[in-house]
């Protein structure tokens, strides 16, 4: 009965020092509250109404959340803010014909960023951020005049453009220390 018993717990041992799940696990639960910090800024940075420091927290989280998470987590945090902004009223109605094509410019600072990132950081947040600010500008030009009066359009159009650039580069710069701050933790 003890050569069993020895052998199970031998065993025991074996299975659980082959078995990867306790990293995993740790690994899971930092992601998930990673993903729980990023998310959270995301949707609370609309509160703040000004939007040089909305943008550039929403864009930080981002290019965090694409560095640390990876591609579909963070377009998943650039969808939902846009979703509880419209849900709890923090967007004007004006701004409104704007949501979705807010939420396909994060996908495209994302992706882009996603693709350079690795190989160049700084390369990565400047055209990533550019390409969101000239979708946006070029969008928002068309669409805006469509569903709102021409004194609106014209405000609506012009926070939809150089803003945005300001805002994804200096979301980029942010991102920057917070990943290397991240990375002093780590070591």
């Amino acid at each position: 009965m003890e050569i069993f018993e020895k052998e199970t717990l031998v065993s025991a041992e074996n299975v659980i020092a082959q078995d990867k799940t306790f990293p995993k696990a740790k690994s899971a639960s930092i992601s998930i509250a990673q993903f729980v910090v990023l998310l959270s800024v995301a949707v609370f940075a609309p509160a703040l109404d000004i939007q040089s420091i909305t943008g550039t927290l929403v864009n930080a989280t981002l290019f965090v959340a694409t560095a640390l998470l990876g591609l579909q987590t963070a377009i998943l945090i650039g969808i939902i803010p846009s979703v509880v902004s419209i849900v709890t009223g923090l967007l004007p109605v004006a701004i409104l014909p704007m949501v979705p094509f807010i939420v396909f410019s994060n996908a495209v600072l994302i992706i882009i960023f996603s693709m350079f990132q690795k190989k160049s950081f700084v390369k990565g947040v400047v055209i990533a951020s550019v390409l969101k600010f000239a979708f946006l500008s070029v969008v928002s030009s068309f669409v805006i005049h469509f569903f709102v009066s021409e004194k609106i359009a014209s405000k609506i159009a012009l926070m939809m453009s150089w803003p945005q650039l300001f805002t994804a580069l200096s979301g980029g710069i942010l991102a920057y220390f917070v990943l290397g701050a991240i990375k002093k933790i780590e070591k």
